[in-house]
């Protein structure tokens, strides 16, 4: 049960962005095929081409905090030690936690008045809740990876090891 639970760790939102990023680009393609070809599209191809990308973006936020991947301006961490460089990281993550925690509560209240007055999508007729549930959803993945960022970088500077800085793109 631990080595699945591990796997799932390591590669969750790739899975999920996978699933998605798929449905997206198949819809998409049926979609201009029907258009062109048949000179007719449908209502509920939009909807889910829109709500993929949606949910793309969220979990796609999470996967970066986890491999500490989103934009930041690092040229002062180049002058730096690696004490002042784990506090640095550490706040930024801090000011990110805070930001995604007022943010999942928000966005699940708006999930829970959606469920409450059973508002559904214009095309597909189906609930609402379960497209607006990815901004929750995401922030949750963002506040996971976060605490999981937390343990890592207090366990990296107990025991003397540089805090894990992301895969660096061009170096």
């Amino acid at each position: 049960m631990s080595n699945l639970l591990r796997k799932l760790d390591q590669n969750a939102e790739r899975w999920l962005l996978l699933v998605f990023y798929t449905m997206l680009v198949v819809t998409m393609f049926v979609e201009v095929l029907r258009r062109e070809l048949l000179s007719y599209s449908s209502i509920w191809g939009e909807e889910v081409v829109r709500y993929s990308f949606i949910y793309l973006a969220w979990i796609g936020a999470a996967a970066a905090v986890r491999q500490r991947g989103h934009i930041r301006i690092d040229v002062l961490m180049q002058y730096v030690g690696t004490r002042t460089k784990a506090a640095l990281y550490l706040f930024g993550d801090l000011m990110m936690f805070g930001v995604a925690l007022v943010a999942f509560y928000w966005s699940l209240e708006t999930v829970l008045v959606s469920a409450k007055f059973g508002s559904v999508t214009h095309g597909l007729r189906v609930s609402q809740v379960w497209f607006l549930s990815a901004v929750p959803l995401g922030f949750a993945l963002v506040i996971l990876r976060l605490v999981q960022s937390f343990i890592r970088d207090f366990n990296d500077l107990r025991h003397g090891r540089p805090v894990y800085e992301g895969d660096k793109l061009f170096d």
